[in-house]
Formats: structure tokens, sequence, C-alpha cells
């Protein structure tokens, strides 16, 4: 598997990034805004994420999504260990992501990866998403914030 950033004459794996954030509007932003890498095998993008610049010290992983066929393989772990490796090589102190109450598997795979609990952003899906999301039997209400922040060396 390889994983590097997607050129801006590339188009983006939209089906991908859909898996993970259901706003096509919201996705189409954050990735003009901000870098999207492709995971590769072969000639197939198997997985994808977005890294968006928030401050001169501060990225946030925008999303983060593999294929559905390769989920539970390693792949996502890869893709955020990228990220961060990715992060800190480019100068930033901390590197933040977000995501649902309801998002069980991936609150395990932050935490496993180093991210921490900072913060919680009450009835963000309420607020931001037409349609309600469901995850796991539980409606996706709140953004739950983590944060990694880098060791100096």
């Amino acid at each position: 598997m390889q994983i590097r950033p997607l050129s801006r004459d590339e188009s983006v794996p939209m089906d991908l990034l859909l898996l993970a954030d259901p706003s096509k509007e919201k996705v189409l932003a954050y990735v003009e805004a901000g870098a999207c890498y492709a995971a590769f095998h072969e000639q197939d993008v198997i997985g994808v994420y977005v890294l968006l610049s928030l401050s001169q010290q501060t990225v946030e992983i925008m999303n983060v999504a593999v294929k559905e066929s390769y989920q539970g393989k390693g792949i996502g772990k890869q893709l955020i260990r990228h990220a961060i490796a990715e992060a800190k090589a480019a100068g930033f102190q901390t590197i933040e992501i977000g995501t649902g109450n309801s998002s069980i598997q991936q609150l395990a795979l932050y935490q496993k990866c180093g991210f921490r609990l900072s913060s919680i952003d009450r009835d963000f899906f309420l607020k931001h998403y037409d349609e309600p999301i469901f995850e796991n039997g539980i409606q996706c209400m709140d953004m739950v914030r983590l944060s990694h922040t880098f060791q100096a060396d």
C-alpha cells in the first residue's frame, strides 16, 4: 500500500469521503481548503484522509475513510499514523480530529493512535446536518473532539 497526496488535477474519491461525512457540500469545502491524501492498493484508491490547517500550530484531520471491502485490516490506523507523521513533519504542534458520539470504533482507533479527548461540541450534528445520522443504534448528536500534541524531539 502506498499513501500519497493527491494533486489538484486528480479527482478526489468522493465515494470514500462520503462514507465518513454525508454532507457533499461540507466535504467539497474542506477538500478545496485542505490537502487530500489517498492510500492505493495497486491502482485502486482504498483509503483517504484530508488535512486542514487551522493555525500555524494546529492541523485537523477533517475526514478519514477506508473502502468498505478493506475495512478491519489496519488501513485506517495506517492512514491516521501517516497523517500524524505528515503534520509533525510540516511543523505543526497539535493534530486534532472530531467524530460523532456514536462512532464507537473510530473513538477507539483514535485513542489507540495517541489522541486524547479534548472537548465535546454538544448538538453539533443536530445543528449542522439536515438528516439524522445513526451509527451502532445510537443517534449521532455530539461532536467528540480529540487531539494529539507532539513531543519535542
